[in-house]
Parts: structure tokens; sequence; C-alpha cells
């Protein structure tokens, strides 16, 4: 099986270093049922190549260990099959060992390169693709390829075979094209080589994140990556749902209230007030450069841009779509050029390290934490406290004691994963400071309540910095 990224991008050789692989050199890399190289057969400045090349060994691949887990375990399919030959699941396998780091858009070299759209050019010479070039073309056209698919002809006029060659152009992050591939190849093929198991969801969501909940074609993405499972299509389909009512409202309403708030709060609405405390403290706090992690459509960095002492912003989400939105609401398009350089969006997961967040006066994570599920809360604080580790931390979250003073039958908001009492929040801020070198002081946000406190949590994380 083989897979070519190509990219024109100047220096083109900066493939090597968003691939963290050497381009003068052959890499070897074991897999479960063979070999995988990595290679470039064109290395130039105008124009650089990358190949992916997977060695199946038919014997490993029907060996009992596998077997149990292949769809073509019984009979001769275990023998008889073109998984050694035609790009499918296998191959997503290898791409997803091999191109790790650059799946998450991660790049110690290149950090702002990684967060680039490039040119680029994908061939995969042989694929089965259930559903031909039509198929091929509803999933990939939509997330900005121009889509080739030329048909592999039989011997003797037999006609057409199943399989094709399919190429790809556009200009798109590395990551994004990566995973775009990493879940469409198997789609395509509509076989994997493995049993499907529950886990296979957080792969689909997580390779999906941004691009996926937003697909006119999501129902028959998911339903072909988790082999027609039912039960998992369903649940998968149901955090689709749930993300691409979430990213509707965003663009609808940049900055949704999500319960009816009291009285009192509505003449200043609490997403207001949260923000002025935020720009209050990292004012007191002499930041200057800060960065807005999980800053969704930028209501924060609205702020942030009309005060100058801010000299550099940056506002990172896993979402592209936020991402989008938030663009739209600064009008960079329309800013000086020293207000735009002041400026920066980054595509990034915050539960994972990225070193392009390093180095920072302040970190903001405004109503963020309670949308991670509590198992990546220690991802999270890795990420950001260990690993980008900024002179100071703040953190706003709902105080769920103060929920009783609103109309809910669960909790604030649909995609939050959980909401903390005052004592749940205090105990996590001190074990946070306690384990990377931090102190903490907490406050409350909005109109105080003697027995339930504020409906936000506010706690302001600080670390001492050498002379």
């Amino acid at each position: 099986m083989l897979m070519t990224v190509s990219t024109t991008h100047t220096p083109a050789t900066d493939l090597g270093f968003l691939l963290v692989k050497h381009p003068d050199r052959v890499q070897q890399f074991e897999m479960p049922a063979g070999q995988a190289w990595v290679m470039f057969p064109e290395a130039t400045a105008e124009r650089c190549t990358a190949a992916l090349l997977l060695d199946i060994d038919p014997h490993t691949l029907t060996s009992a260990r596998n077997r149990a887990k292949a769809p073509e375990s019984a009979g001769l399919g275990q023998f008889v099959n073109d998984r050694p030959y035609a790009a499918s699941s296998m191959l997503a396998s290898a791409l997803g060992k091999v191109f790790r780091s650059a799946l998450r858009g991660a790049s110690k070299d290149r950090p702002e390169l990684a967060a680039t759209p490039i040119p680029l050019e994908i061939a995969v010479p042989v694929l089965r693709c259930r559903g031909g070039a039509e198929v091929a073309a509803r999933l990939f056209d939509p997330l900005g390829w121009a889509t080739s698919v030329t048909p592999i002809p039989l011997d003797d006029g037999w006609g057409d075979s199943r399989y094709v060659e399919l190429r790809l152009t556009g200009t798109l992050r590395l990551s994004d094209a990566l995973n775009h591939l990493y879940v469409l190849l198997p789609v395509l093929d509509d076989a994997k080589h493995y049993w499907v198991a529950p886990d296979e969801i957080e792969k689909l969501i997580r390779a999906g994140e941004g691009w996926l909940a937003d697909h006119p074609e999501r129902t028959l993405i998911t339903r072909r990556f988790l082999s027609h499972r039912r039960a998992l299509t369903g649940a998968a389909l149901a955090r689709l749902a749930e993300e691409h009512r979430r990213l509707a409202e965003l663009d609808e309403r940049p900055e949704p209230d999500t319960v009816d708030e009291p009285e009192e709060e509505r003449r200043q609405p609490l997403a207001v007030q949260r923000r002025e405390s935020v720009v209050a403290v990292l004012r007191e706090l002499g930041a200057a450069r800060v960065l807005d992690l999980g800053c969704g459509p930028g209501a924060l960095l609205a702020d942030l841009v009309r005060d100058r002492r801010f000299t550099e912003i940056v506002g990172a989400d896993v979402s592209t779509r936020s991402l989008e939105i938030a663009e739209r609401r600064l009008r960079l398009d329309r800013l000086p050029e020293r207000q735009r350089d002041r400026i920066k969006l980054w595509q990034t997961a915050l539960t994972y390290r990225d070193d392009r967040l390093r180095g920072f006066d302040a970190a903001v994570l405004m109503e963020v934490i309670e949308h991670v599920d509590p198992p990546r809360l220690a991802a999270l604080e890795d990420a950001v406290f260990g690993h980008a580790a900024p002179v100071s931390v703040l953190v706003t979250t709902p105080n769920a004691e103060y929920n009783v003073h609103y109309e809910l039958a669960g909790m604030r908001h649909h995609d939050h994963r959980f909401e903390w009492t005052r004592a749940e929040f205090a105990a996590w801020s001190a074990r946070v400071a306690e384990h990377y070198g931090y102190t903490v002081r907490l406050h409350g946000i909005g109109e105080h309540d003697p027995e339930s406190g504020a409906p936000t949590q506010f706690a302001v994380f600080t670390r001492e910095v050498s002379a």
C-alpha cells in the first residue's frame, strides 16, 4: 500500500519538519501485520514529497491472533483478500502511528507553519472505494479538496474494477489533511481489518474534531467508520449532533446565555461580568502577552483587542468553525496591519502539549474546563500548567450550588461534562497549584448569595518568575 503527500510551500522541505521525518533518511516502523516505511522521493526547496509505504506480511495477517480480529476471518477470506495491495484501514492505522505528532498539529520546529494552510497534493494509487468516484467526491469536496478519482480497469476489457486511484489537491493545514485521510480511507474501503470496539467512537470524534460535525455526509461516514454497528453509530451521531448544535448556536448567537438569569443579573449579563472580571485581573497582573484558551467565537478576544496594554493576543480553540466566527467578529481582514499583528488565532486541542503556547504572561480558561470529560482533565492540566506554564492562569467555571436560582432540569449547558460546587473547585485548584508550583486565590463573579455563593467561580493561579 502506498500514499504520498506533496507540497510546493516554500521551502517545501519544511514538510519534513511537519511530519517529524528527515528527508534524507528512510525510516522503518513495525506494524502488527508488517512493516511501514517513510521516504522522500523528492525533496527540493520548490517541491517535496513524503511517501508512506506499508508492506503487509500475508503470513502474519493470517495468524490466529489477527484472524480473531479481521473481517475475513472465516473460510478462504483469511488467505485470499486485497489487504496487502489496496489502501484500507491498515494504511490509516499506519498513518496514525507513523505521523502521530503531525495528526495532532504539533511541531516543535515549525509550530506556526503547522497551524497554517499550505498547498498539498495527496495521492493514493490503489484504493478500494465502495460507491466509486461519486462517494469519494461527496466525502472530500466539502472539506476543501479538489477530488480526482480514476477507476482502475480490469484486464482484457472486463470493465472497471472496484479499485480507484485517488488524488486530492487543496490548501489546508497538514494536520487537517491527515485527519481527513485517517477517517475517510477506511470509510471508502468500508471494511476494517480489526474488531470495532466502543473506543472507536473516541478515535472518530478526536480525528473528526472541527469538521465532521458539520459534514453533510456525517451519517454515512460514522456508519462506515464504525463498521455499521448500530449502537456505536447511534452514540457517535448523538455526540456529533450535539457538537453541530453547539456550533450552530455560536454562529447564530456569538455569545449565547444558556440559562435564564435572575432579574438582578439581567441588568449586566453574567457573560459580560465574567469578561470584565478577567480583563481587570489581567490588567492587575500586568500581563501583556495573553492566551485565550478555548476562545470560542472570540468575545473575550474582542475585549482584549480594545486595550493596547495587551501587546500579543492569541485565541486558541479546537474548533475551526469557532475560530472562523472569531475571525469575522474581530474583522481581522479590515484591521490596520499593526493591529492585526497583535492577534493570532490557532487551532489546537487543549489536552495535548503545544509548544506554541509556551512563554506567555497569562492564559485564560474562561468557562472551558467543564466542557472537558473528567478523565481528560489531567491531560489539560499537564498541557496548560505543566507544558505551556504561563506566569498566570485564570480559570472560571459555573458554581453548581448557584443552580437553585435557575429553572434547570440538569446542568447549565447541554455540553457541560460536570459542574463543581465551591468546595470541589477549591480542592481541584489547590491540588493543581501545589502540583505545578503555583499559588491560587479564589473569587466569585456575579451577584453573591449568602447560602449558594456567586454564579461563577474564579481562580487566579500565579507562579514566581526568576529574575
